[in-house]
């Protein structure tokens, strides 16, 4: 039997759009439309090539099989703005964190928990804020809420909050961690049992023992610059991150330095590989090579790090509306977003506001199609690429 090729799912959360493509061709075999999906919360990857994600305007976590007769596998009510979106290693077990939303200041302190078996779910309180999220396994499942000021890993078991009453009851954790406020960033590993958060101060990492947690060392960064974002490397025992260094200003974003942080789990080296200026952030895991696009007013690119770290630089079409010196490169201005699969050597790339995805060979660094989609994917959309066996799923975070 031929393998099904790469599927990539594109979403344009400010239209209110899903299209389902092949990749490279672009053929669509599925869309979505009226589901405008949380961007920060992403996509988690599921086994069988599967996603889930969150509707923000309809409140539901949507299980999408792009490899199967129907888009739409399972659609379930969560509690809206999506923050963060995790599940334990089985991806049977999710938890949905809230957060601001078209709101100036973090309101909602409502978390949702789903068992996909059993289609049960069930939503309390926690804390005002816009905590992470990890669904710990090896035995019945951990939550874990990466709380900020005061910063804080609360861990509640989930058999406990399914078991919770009616009207979303305040819950208090079964035990926590203390943490540095300034929090920002989950990972895990499943077979560890380790959590993982960035902070100021370097990766704060603890261990599941029990229905507890214990701390472990920190893992420096390294660098005077810190990292916003953490990302478990499911083709091998590492951690990924982008720091970002430079002036607090956003407005002087285009003097922001960026650097690709790789941190080994097995031998505990750090590896750092300069980036260049300007605005990166998400990264993406292709066969053989670690993407990232940066965007700056002199140009932007798309990187590629081979296994070596050796970098390759493909200059990307320029978008209109782009961020500009003077402004932030956040409020109203378009963006990029970058998807790839550890099955495949493909990297996908949007050009926001142009409606276009830009599909690369990793190998080569060319050009392979350019797909044109009829909707702008203003700020830059979002995508997962997926293929039925990648073992994406091996990082069980929302992306």
């Amino acid at each position: 039997m031929t393998a099904a090729p790469p599927l990539l799912l594109v979403s344009d959360h400010v239209e209110g759009s899903v299209h389902a493509l092949t990749v490279p061709d672009g053929t669509e075999t599925g869309r979505l439309t009226g589901r405008h999906l949380s961007e920060h919360a992403g996509f988690l990857a599921l086994p069988g090539g599967r996603a889930a994600c969150v509707d923000d305007r309809n409140g539901e976590l949507l299980v999408l099989d792009p490899f199967g007769d129907e888009l739409v596998e399972t659609a379930i009510p969560v509690a809206v703005p999506a923050e963060h979106l995790a599940c334990d290693p089985s991806g049977r077990w999710i938890a949905v964190t809230t957060g601001l939303g078209e709101n100036a200041e973090p309101w909602s302190d409502l978390l949702t928990v789903v068992d996909l078996t059993t289609g049960d779910t069930v939503r309390v309180r926690t804390r005002v804020g816009e905590p992470g999220v990890t669904v710990l396994g090896n035995g019945d499942p951990l939550v874990v809420l990466r709380h900020r000021e005061p910063g804080a890993l609360a861990v509640h078991r989930f058999a406990d909050l399914l078991e919770a009453p009616p009207g979303c009851p305040p819950v208090t954790p079964h035990t926590h961690l203390p943490l540095p406020d300034d929090g920002h960033g989950d990972a895990q590993e499943p077979y560890s049992g380790e959590v993982f958060a960035a902070t100021g101060d370097g990766v704060h990492r603890a261990r599941r023992e029990g229905d507890a947690l214990v701390p472990e060392p920190v893992i420096p960064w390294d660098s005077p610059a810190r990292g916003w974002y953490l990302r478990l490397d499911t083709r091998q025992r590492m951690l990924w991150s982008t720091l970002r260094g430079g002036p607090a200003d956003p407005l002087r974003w285009p003097e922001w330095t960026n650097q690709a942080w790789r941190h080994d789990l097995e031998t505990n080296r750090t590896t750092l590989t300069e980036l260049g200026p300007g605005l990166v952030f998400r990264l993406a895991l292709a066969r053989h090579h670690t993407a990232f696009t940066r965007i700056h007013p002199d140009g932007d690119e798309l990187i590629l790090l081979d296994t070596d770290d050796t970098a390759r630089r493909v200059p990307l079409p320029a978008m209109d509306g782009a961020p500009r010196r003077g402004g932030t490169p956040w409020d109203g201005v378009q963006r990029r977003a970058v998807a790839a699969s550890p099955g495949a050597d493909w990297i996908a790339v949007t050009r926001g506001g142009h409606g276009e995805v830009h599909v690369f060979d990793a190998r080569t660094g060319s050009e392979s199609a350019r797909l044109k989609l009829d909707t702008p994917l203003h700020h830059g959309g979002h995508m997962v690429l997926r293929t039925q066996a990648d073992g994406a799923e091996g990082d069980p975070v929302g992306r």
